[in-house]
C-alpha cells in the first residue's frame, strides 16, 4: 500500500486529494496545504464507534435520530468504498476548494469526509469524489467532535441563535449545535465545533445532499483507495 501512495504521488505531483493523505498535511512558508504521499494508515472504516451505536447503511429517505457529538454512528465499511478521486493541481490554501462532477454518477449515496489533521473535506458520491475544500473547525475550547453522524437538518439561511452569526447554507450533524455550513475559511480563524467552509463550495454541497446523508469526521484516518482511479 505504501508503494502505491508513492508511485500515486509523484505521476499527480503535491496535489490536495483528500483521501490520498488524511495522515497529515505540511505547511509552507505562505501558510500552504499540500499532501505528501502516506504511509500505510488505519482505513476511518475501523474507528470504533460507542457501543450503544447500532450499524446502519446511509438511508436518506428516513428522519435520522439526532445525536449529541459524544454520540457519533457506527456505518456499514462498505458505504465508504471509493471508486475515484479528483486529481487537484497544487496545493490548497485558506479559502480553496474545487468541485467537479463530471464523469461521476448523477445518483447514489452521499458520503462527506472530513479530516481536521488535514484540514480537509471531500464530498464523495456513489464513491466518486466530486468536491474538496480547505475547513476551519473547532478550537481547542470547542472542539469538533470525532465520529460518524447524519445531516438531520439543512437551512440556507440558517443563523446562530447562540452567536446571532450568519451560517450560510447550514447542515446540522448534531444536536448540540455542530454544523457544516459556509464561512470566511481564512488562515487563523477558527470555528465553535462547527466544520467552516467557502461559502460558494458550502452552496454547492447543500445542493447534492439529503437529510440523512453521513458526515465522517476524523483526525488523520484514511480511507481504502487500493482500488480507487485518479481523475475523470
Amino acid at each position: 500500500m505504501a508503494s502505491w501512495f508513492n508511485a500515486m504521488a509523484k505521476s499527480i505531483g503535491p496535489k490536495l486529494v483528500i483521501v490520498l493523505g488524511l495522515s497529515g498535511a505540511a505547511w509552507g512558508a505562505m501558510h500552504v496545504l499540500d499532501r505528501p504521499a502516506a504511509p500505510e494508515a488505519e482505513p476511518i472504516a475501523a474507528q470504533a464507534a460507542s457501543p450503544a451505536a447500532e450499524a446502519a447503511v446511509p438511508t436518506p429517505s428516513a428522519q435520522p435520530i439526532e445525536r449529541r457529538s459524544d454520540q457519533p454512528m457506527e456505518i456499514d465499511p462498505r458505504a465508504l468504498t471509493v471508486k475515484r478521486v479528483l486529481a487537484i493541481d497544487g496545493p490548497f490554501r485558506h479559502g480553496d476548494y474545487v468541485w467537479d462532477e463530471k464523469g461521476a454518477p448523477a445518483t447514489g449515496p452521499v458520503i462527506i469526509t472530513i479530516d481536521l489533521k488535514a484540514e480537509t473535506l471531500s464530498v464523495f458520491r456513489d464513491g466518486y469524489e466530486i468536491g474538496a475544500a480547505v475547513i476551519l473547525y473547532g478550537a481547542t475550547d470547542k472542539p469538533s467532535p470525532l465520529g460518524a453522524f447524519p445531516i438531520t437538518q439543512k437551512d440556507a439561511d440558517h443563523v446562530s441563535n447562540l452567536y446571532d452569526a450568519p451560517m450560510p447554507y447550514a447542515q446540522r450533524l448534531t444536536s448540540d449545535g455542530v454544523f457544516i455550513h459556509g464561512s470566511d475559511v481564512e488562515y487563523g480563524r477558527g470555528t465553535h465545533g462547527c466544520i467552516g467552509v467557502p461559502t460558494p463550495f458550502a452552496k454547492k454541497l447543500f445542493g447534492v445532499t439529503r437529510i440523512g446523508d453521513i458526515a465522517v469526521i476524523t483526525n488523520g484516518k484514511m480511507l481504502n483507495v487500493g482500488k480507487a482511479k485518479v481523475g475523470a
